[in-house]
């Protein structure tokens, strides 16, 4: 029996974004986001049930500030004491599992979402995927970019600006385009 487009999208395999079971996933998040964005701060209770109905799993005390913006919502884990600042962007094609205590400073972004490399393959429209792991207590600088297929390991920074293209350890201060350890703690 062949895949869905969504079958293959989550196992990193070439898929159709175009797909009517993907476009009416991105859709109802879609719906879900415009109102979260529309929140003010003294709605706080009406934040939380949002985000209980877009991600796959929401740990306690989770801050995210508007605007946020994802594909999906449902392949986003998130452990306890999540801050994301303003303008975060997390493109859930795959998983992203975020541990507890996770700092993200202004527009952070998440890519599990990429492009084939190939021309050819690239104008079928096709794109690829791969999950991201955030670990415990992770400092993400503003700016930074967390690209496919990444994990980071446990209370380590990632300074602001940097371009994250390969795994990060434990336990280290990590800056830069590409992005690398300049310290270990």
């Amino acid at each position: 029996m062949e895949k869905t487009e969504k079958q293959k999208m989550l196992a990193g395999e070439l898929y159709l974004a175009s797909d009517l079971e993907l476009v009416a996933g991105r859709n109802f998040a879609f719906r879900l986001l415009r109102m979260y964005n529309s929140t003010t701060e003294e709605q706080l209770e009406q934040r939380s049930q949002i985000l209980q109905e877009l991600f796959g799993q929401v740990g306690e005390n989770i801050n995210i500030l508007p605007p946020f913006h994802c594909d999906y919502g449902k392949y986003i884990y998130a452990g306890d004491g999540l801050f994301m600042n303003f303008g975060c962007v997390i493109l859930d094609g795959n998983t992203v599992h975020i541990g507890n205590n996770v700092l993200c400073a202004p527009y952070v972004q998440i890519y599990t979402t990429y492009h084939p490399i190939e021309p050819k393959i690239r104008l079928s429209g096709r794109e690829l995927t791969s999950p991201i792991r955030i670990g415990n207590n992770v400092w993400i600088g503003g700016g930074a970019i967390i690209c496919p297929g990444v994990t980071i390991g446990d209370n380590t920074t990632i300074g602001a600006g940097s371009i994250v293209v390969k795994d990060i350890p434990a336990n280290v201060v990590a800056a830069g385009n590409p992005c690398r350890v300049i310290r270990y703690l």
